[in-house]
């Protein structure tokens, strides 16, 4: 099939969550035997081996409305929902961006001819209310739409996680022929605020991309994560605590913006993607520590367990609603219910590097048998296929 993709951005410097994830699902759309075209709404198009591109329409705008939200780090408050976006904002949106956007969309399914269908993906939904209905009335073209904000994109979470606006307010959900999520625990919620055909979407790894490296173990536990809200309790009981309890155990933590106490786990600051194999590798145990949110919304997937798992890694996780629906407990990951459990579970690890092995490799299989970004990308076309 031929698909445009409209993402959010395309280009790794904004530091949004989800782009290397983009990168890896639009490379295996790719290998899976569709051709990719891509358009970003932030910032510039970025070609690659596996798509072609269009440049952004709204690139200026797009940049300083970033800077804009970046510079005031004003948090979206969900009581006041007119306060989401300023009237300048919101006249910026309808009488300069969304036109740019209708037009180059336009231009370009008028320009390819055979296009399947359009993903819009992780597109503030309210900054083009209208448009997919449009084209879809107009050259009959299935739109579908993939968020992988959830569920702390979602109005009631929004403030709690520090975003600066709600792209749900005014938007028309059932303007899409389908609605892809990251979280299972969600999609009543959208179904009843208009979503025809909910359907997950995991967040998976490239399993030739995220491949174990054969490097010296040097670290004991190790977890990587920018920032503490949301997880506060349990980077207590699994990392600060811990560490104390075991002074001959070396705890190592990267990325940034922690506040609380890290007890007497080394602090390494942020870590580049090219690196972040190494370190997870170099790691005799790895940890997941989630966001409270994704943990309590029932199999609300985040990225870091996949690509744990596709390293080999032998992964330790707090406690997570439907983190079963993805991995065996016990033999493919293990999850700790206290400070206490934590504790056992590191000195029994570390006293059995053939268990961690075994672990360890028995994620990676589970990754190759169902989490890789060919599954998804494979789910994509079937589902579209079926709006067709």
């Amino acid at each position: 099939m031929k698909l445009l993709a409209f993402v959010s951005t395309i280009d790794l410097k904004y530091g949004l969550g989800c782009t290397p994830s983009w990168w890896q699902l639009l490379k295996a759309l790719h290998e899976t035997g569709n051709e990719v075209i891509v358009v970003p709404y932030l910032g510039g198009a970025v070609e690659s081996l596996w798509w072609r591109t269009y440049e952004n329409s709204c690139k200026l705008e797009s940049i300083l409305y970033n800077n804009f939200l970046k510079s005031h780090r004003k948090v979206a408050d969900p009581s006041k929902p007119n306060e989401f976006l300023s009237t300048i904002a919101k006249n910026l949106i309808n009488l300069d961006i969304k036109p740019k956007i209708k037009k180059q969309l336009t231009d370009i399914i008028t320009k390819e001819k055979d296009l399947d269908f359009i993903l819009f993906m992780n597109i503030p939904l309210n900054h083009i209310t209208g448009i997919p209905s449009e084209l879809k009335n107009e050259f009959g073209i299935s739109c579908l739409y993939y968020d992988g904000d959830m569920p702390t994109i979602l109005p009631k979470y929004a403030m709690s996680r520090g975003f600066k606006f709600d792209y749900y307010v005014n938007s028309d959900l059932s303007e899409y022929d389908a609605f892809f999520v990251n979280s299972k625990g969600v999609i009543e919620d959208l179904k009843e605020a208009g979503a025809k055909n909910v359907t997950p979407l995991y967040y998976a790894a490239d399993a030739d991309f995220f491949a174990p490296v054969n490097v010296e173990q040097t670290i004991d536990v190790s977890f990587y994560g920018h920032g503490s809200e949301l997880r506060e309790e349990w980077m207590t009981n699994m990392i600060s605590n811990p560490s104390k309890r075991l002074p001959d155990v070396n705890f190592s933590v990267g990325g940034d913006n922690f506040g609380i106490d890290m007890g007497n786990a080394k602090l390494i600051g942020p870590v580049s993607y090219s690196a972040f194999r190494e370190f997870c590798c170099k790691s005799k145990i790895n940890l997941n520590i989630t966001r409270w949110s994704h943990t309590n919304i029932y199999a609300s997937a985040t990225a870091r367990p996949f690509e744990l798992a596709a390293y080999g890694a032998c992964i330790v996780s707090q406690p997570y609603k439907g983190i079963e629906d993805w991995f065996e407990i016990g033999k493919e990951i293990i999850v700790v219910n206290s400070e206490d459990e934590a504790v056992e579970t590191y000195e029994w690890l570390l006293s059995s590097d053939e268990e961690r092995l075994k672990i360890g490799e028995r994620a990676r299989q589970r990754i190759l048998k169902e989490h890789t970004y060919r599954h998804r990308a494979k789910t994509i076309i079937e589902v579209c296929k079926l709006c067709n």
